[in-house]
């Protein structure tokens, strides 16, 4: 795991505010097949022939051979994806660790300064890849997390704080302001489109979607 050191993370709507996170520790990497393998090895009720369909979809681990076995569509040192947010915080909680927050996640990402805005939305744009890439194939950060972005996407703790209240369009609690071009309007960076993506993507997952491209890495606050 490497230190992220504490900081302020501005959301990306005004009116949510700013948060003042606490310095944490993150996994350098995206947890990987391997990874995985040991966690469903030693906890049965998340292989993929047993999990409760509550807790995930029929997509789980689709792309394994089997229970115990990854296969060539999931090399052992590729990130693990199509595991669901539950999944992804009970293997957290059997590492003794936690999904971060979003505004860890994003506070940890913030400095990838090998990765522009436009090769940011460049990656967004490509279609989803058949076999991931190893880890660290892709850049570092000044805090030496690998694959902040370029790899997957991550689940997070709150992925679902999302600003839409309203069960739907007519209904009088929604916020009119999120939809189409006025999905701008109260934005702390409206030219951060990269950001608007996530939010976006964020907010249409449920916590038992899995999803080919979607994966997680670990946090854990420091002690006192």
């Amino acid at each position: 795991m490497a230190l992220v050191p504490g900081g302020v993370y501005t959301n990306l709507y005004r009116d949510q505010g700013i948060v003042s996170v606490e310095a944490f520790e993150m996994d350098v990497t995206p947890v990987t097949n391997r990874d995985y393998l040991d966690f469903v090895i030693a906890n049965p009720e998340w292989r993929r022939s047993q999990i409760k369909r509550v807790f995930a979809d029929d997509s789980y681990l689709a792309h394994w051979e089997d229970d115990l076995t990854p296969g060539p569509d999931a090399p052992a040192d590729s990130p693990v994806v199509r595991v669901s947010w539950f999944a992804a915080r009970a293997y957290a909680k059997a590492q003794h660790k936690r999904l971060p927050t979003l505004a860890e996640w994003e506070l940890a990402a913030r400095p990838d300064v090998s990765n522009t805005v436009a090769r940011i939305l460049a990656w967004y744009g490509k279609p989803v890849r058949g076999v991931m890439p190893e880890v660290r194939s892709t850049f570092v950060n000044p805090y030496g997390l690998w694959d902040m972005h370029g790899l997957v996407w991550e689940w997070v703790e709150d992925f679902n704080t999302a600003l839409v209240t309203g069960e739907s369009r007519a209904d009088a609690g929604l916020e009119r302001n999120l939809f189409c071009g006025s999905g701008t309007i109260g934005a702390a960076s409206f030219e951060d489109y990269a950001a608007f993506m996530r939010y976006a993507f964020r907010s249409s997952l449920q916590a038992r979607y899995t999803v080919p491209n979607l994966g997680f890495r670990c946090a854990r606050s420091l002690k006192p």
